[in-house]
This record gives structure tokens, sequence and C-alpha cells, in this order.
């Protein structure tokens, strides 16, 4: 794989481009050597200031984990945080989440996908900006490992009234929480930064869990 100047990350770089990934094999070869199973993988789409990503990476360390945010601006901070860590496990890329999923997951590589408070785009001319879209979550659906998990958060309720409907029309996915359709809170779930500062606001949070159904035999 190509490299870029390192001299603005105080270790080891774990960014990685959508070129980088195709070359490498996809990203059984971006962590080979680094964790003793590459796949399946944990996702997290859009990880902004990167604290929920950089706790999960902690806690499993032989796990692989991706995070994938538009921002580069945000990658680099996140890389920064990972060099000064020494944490092998965690690869970045700075692309649209769609790209991604379109051009370098494969099917059944994923075992979880975190997606947290996501972009709402309030304006209805704007709706088909959201990330949850029909094709989406097919492709979301696709990427997971039968049995894996979608989680997704959102503090909007339009938008989780948007979510919930496109997710009960995703038949390879079932809902873990049914017959609820969301929950307001997740006690075991870890709170993203932006997630403390809107509870003490006095938010409301609408928090889905779902799976991909098991492949039939």
């Amino acid at each position: 794989m190509s490299r870029r100047p390192r001299t603005d990350i105080p270790g080891e770089d774990r960014r990685v481009t959508v070129t980088e990934v195709r070359e490498a094999g996809g990203f059984a070869g971006v962590f080979a050597g680094r964790v003793p199973r590459p796949l399946p993988l944990v996702v997290e789409i859009g990880f902004g200031r990167g604290e929920f990503l950089l706790t999960l990476a902690e806690e499993s360390p032989q796990q692989a984990f991706v995070g994938i945010e538009y921002s580069p601006k945000r990658t680099l901070k996140m890389a920064r945080r990972l060099a000064k860590r020494g944490l092998a496990n965690v690869a970045l890329v700075a692309a649209r989440a769609e790209t991604v999923l379109r051009d370098v997951l494969e099917d059944g590589s994923v075992a979880c996908f975190w997606l947290n408070f996501p972009d709402p785009w309030p304006k209805k001319r704007h709706h088909r900006r959201r990330f949850v879209q029909s094709d989406t979550l097919a492709r979301l659906a696709r990427r997971l490992t039968p049995g894996g998990v979608l989680h997704i958060a959102t503090d909007d309720p339009d938008y989780a009234r948007w979510i919930d409907e496109h997710l009960a029309a995703e038949p390879a996915l079932e809902n873990r929480y049914a017959p609820e359709r969301w929950r307001g809170a997740v006690e075991e779930r870890m709170p993203t930064a932006y997630e403390l500062e809107w509870r003490a606001l006095g938010r409301s949070f609408y928090f889905f869990e779902y799976r991909r159904c098991p492949a039939p035999k």
C-alpha cells in the first residue's frame, strides 16, 4: 500500500483509503498480522469525536474495528489518539460511508454495525440525504454475518419514526427488541459524548437493535 507522511501522527498511522483497502485485498488484508482473526469486523459509521470507538477497541484488543468518518479533520484527530495508545486493532477511513459499504466491505464480513446519532436532515426536502434508506439498509444487511447486529441511535423523534419504518420493511433484518419498536434506554450500552450532553438537556433517545436473519437451512 502507498504510504502518506506521518509527521503529524505520534506513532503508527491507522488511516487507510478506499484504494488502500482494495490493494490489501479488503480489510482482512489490512488487519493481517495485527489481530488474531481479522474478520468479522465491528464497524462504527460516523465515529465523530471517537470516544465510543476508542473504548470498544481498548476493551476488545483481539477484535478488528473499522471507523468510518467523512471529516478528514476528525479522522486525523482519532488517528493521533490511536497512535498515542498504541492500538493496532482499528482502521480509520475518511470517506462517505455509502462508498465504503459499496466498494470495500464484503458480504458477510461484519459482525456488528454501530450508527450513533446520524444527521437527521430534518427538512423534508433533505430526507433523501438521510443515511438510513431502504437500499442502504439492504446493503448493511448483506454485509452482516448471519446473526450479525445493527445498532442505530437517534435523539430526533421524526428520524426515529423514519428509521422504524425503514427497518421494519427490510426482510433480511429482525427486531431484537420486539414487540417494542425501539427502546428509550439500554442499560448496558456505553453512551457517546454527545449523548451525555443531550441527556443533561432532557432529550429523549431512540435505540434500535436489529439482527441479520439466520440463513435458511
